[in-house]
């Protein structure tokens, strides 16, 4: 069975300081799945996630961002067990429902996102 592996002190106090955001946690699932978590003294925590061809950001207030954290985690790790890569379907229903996004520096000059065969998830 595979673990979520924190790997948050891999990275310097520097390093963890991002676009006014700072890295609170990021964690690894079987070197398959990457999950972390940026705080802002701004707006919004940004819950960031890379599994195969799908990855982007998710929004979410202060206080909703560690259960959002735990239900990604689990969801992708469900995802995982059963597929190995994220499955068309899953991809469509987990952007939905989670309004899955990319910062602005990740998108194409089209406007398209490169999530999964070039079909742009929810916003």
């Amino acid at each position: 069975m595979c673990n979520w592996e924190n790997v948050t002190e891999f990275f310097s106090e520097d390093e963890r300081h991002y676009k006014n955001t700072y890295l609170e946690m990021n964690e690894v699932y079987n070197g398959k799945i990457e999950v972390s978590l940026f705080s802002s003294k701004e707006g919004l925590y940004e819950i960031y996630f890379s599994y195969g061809r799908l990855y982007g950001i998710i929004y979410v207030d202060a206080e909703k961002a560690e259960s959002k954290r735990e239900e990604v985690k689990n969801e992708l790790a469900q995802e995982y067990q059963k597929h190995e890569e994220p499955t068309s379907e899953f991809v469509n229903v987990f952007c939905e429902k989670h309004k899955v996004s990319l910062p602005n520096d990740l998108s194409r000059q089209d406007g398209s996102y490169p999530i999964h065969s070039g079909q742009r998830c929810a916003e």
